[in-house]
């Protein structure tokens, strides 16, 4: 109400959830990069597929959450609720939500991370049973944060184009301060799997 009392222009990069404000929203196709996460391990032969999710309060990871269920259905495989585990974006719980998946009697050969943090929080809980990324369980992130390219193995990551919604942001903001027509309230810029060496077919 303030800024627009005001009359200073807003743009909203990654919004939470459904803005209250009348401004324009710059994101990324979260559901379609569940969606296609889920389908390449399907691909790779993965049948048990663990899902580590972010906070349900946020609209990404509700939607990467979507993404995922979609890829199972389409596939024809159970949306498995013991293969569920609720994190919260950070190393800490992907550490517990690979502890928790990995000690089930019949373990997932794959789980997918929805952040890189989380992600590298289940390699951890990999190696403290003793088993390899990858080679015993295959590992998927979300973000393609720089570092995880160095981690080892490097990371199998959806990337968001974060540099790309910044830009597209100030550019945005620009039009609104010359007071130009914006041609759509919300944008999302297209995420991309980028394969590395934590992911491969379950063993036999």
């Amino acid at each position: 109400a303030e800024l627009r009392r005001l009359n200073i222009p807003v743009v909203i990069v990654d919004p939470a959830g459904v803005s209250t404000m009348d401004a324009p929203t710059i994101g990324a196709t979260n559901w379609a990069g569940g969606l296609r996460a889920t389908e390449y391990l399907i691909g790779l032969g993965h049948t048990r597929i663990g899902f580590i999710a972010g906070p349900p309060r946020l609209m990404c990871s509700r939607a990467r959450l979507d993404g995922f269920r979609a890829g199972l259905e389409s596939a024809g495989l159970p949306v498995d609720d013991s293969l569920f585990y609720q994190g919260d974006f950070y190393h800490e719980s992907g550490y517990a939500g690979g502890t928790v998946l990995l000690d089930q009697a019949d373990p997932p050969t794959a789980i997918f991370a929805s952040s890189d943090q989380m992600a590298l929080g289940v390699y951890e809980a990999i190696r403290r049973r003793g088993l390899r990324v990858a080679d015993d369980v295959s590992v998927v992130g979300f973000d393609d944060l720089p570092e995880v390219r160095w981690s080892s193995p490097p990371l199998t990551s959806v990337r968001q184009p974060l540099a790309e919604m910044g830009m597209v942001a100030a550019r945005t903001l620009l039009r609104l301060a010359q007071r130009e027509k914006i041609e759509s309230p919300r944008i999302e810029l297209a995420t991309e799997l980028v394969v590395r060496d934590s992911t491969a077919p379950p063993r036999a």
